[in-house]
């Protein structure tokens, strides 16, 4: 199996492939939609990337998900501990300039206030630590994995800084081929997306259904259609396996109000969920 993921070496993406897959070859692209097109024209192809983080919300890979609707597989809840990294033999009190993704330096912003760093965005986080590992210059650090450190031979200047030590960000398992669980005594989340015909209160309408069918949603997103404010789709996740009498109501019910509804998958809940 090929599992593709967003970043350089050592990237927390990389880290969440080797959680989930560790004797796949896992192979870095330089854009989330490098990810997405290669798995959209070639079902030898799987992709994992991040949905959300617990601290700072939606990463922002909607609009790729609208655009290629590959199918979810999985979902994995991944911790994410940032470091302070720097080159060998530096100090923290040598350090100016910290280099990171923007999540990076938003979920360490207590730990580069407190000590007056200068903020450089980058790319992605191992991309960072990958900077600097070049500089050499002992006043730049970058906030990355550990698995980075011994990426790109550097120090390890300050462990787990990141302002919530719950940090977590959730993963998802995608590719082309559409693969869903056989309904049994699990816990199922169903992700689905849809966009609503235009009329007045069609989002109360078509949401309707769910309640009377006792259906939880537990996401639930609108995101405008390219080049308009006034059309968008929405991105939802809901308890439940498709199969059940009341998702698959539910959703009849949904589906008289919409001008478009896609499925994108049906998997097994991450135990993460339970905590």
């Amino acid at each position: 199996m090929k599992i593709l993921y967003q970043g350089s070496p050592g990237a927390y993406s990389n880290l969440a492939a080797l959680k989930v897959f560790p004797d796949a070859e896992i192979i870095p692209c330089n854009t989330f939609d490098e990810c997405f097109k290669k798995a959209h024209k070639d079902e030898s192809f799987r992709i994992i990337i991040p949905e959300s983080n617990r601290i700072t919300g939606n990463i922002g890979v909607e609009y790729l998900i609208f655009k290629y609707r590959l199918n979810i597989y999985s979902e994995h809840f991944h911790p994410v501990h940032h470091h302070l990294l720097g080159l060998k033999g530096s100090k923290l009190e040598d350090i100016k300039n910290v280099y990171s993704h923007a999540q990076g330096l938003s979920q360490s912003s207590k730990f580069i206030k407190k000590n007056k760093f200068i903020e450089n965005v980058r790319a992605d986080t191992a991309g960072s630590a990958e900077y600097v590992s070049k500089t050499k210059d002992k006043s730049a650090a970058a906030i990355a994995s550990s698995l980075s450190a011994k990426i790109y031979n550097l120090d390890i200047l300050a462990s787990n800084i990141e302002d919530e030590l719950e940090n977590v960000t959730r993963f998802l398992i995608m590719g082309k081929s559409v693969i869903q669980p056989d309904l049994k005594e699990k816990k199922y989340i169903t992700s689905f997306l849809f966009k609503l015909k235009s009329k007045p209160a069609a989002l109360y309408s078509a949401l309707s259904g769910f309640a009377i069918n006792g259906v939880n949603l537990t996401k639930l997103q609108s995101y405008p259609v390219k080049n308009s404010f006034s059309s968008f789709f929405f991105l939802c996740d809901l308890d439940g396996h498709i199969e059940e009498d009341k998702v698959q109501k539910s959703l009849e019910e949904l589906g008289l109000h919409c001008e478009d509804f896609h499925v994108l998958g049906v998997f097994t809940a991450d135990n993460f969920r339970e905590k």
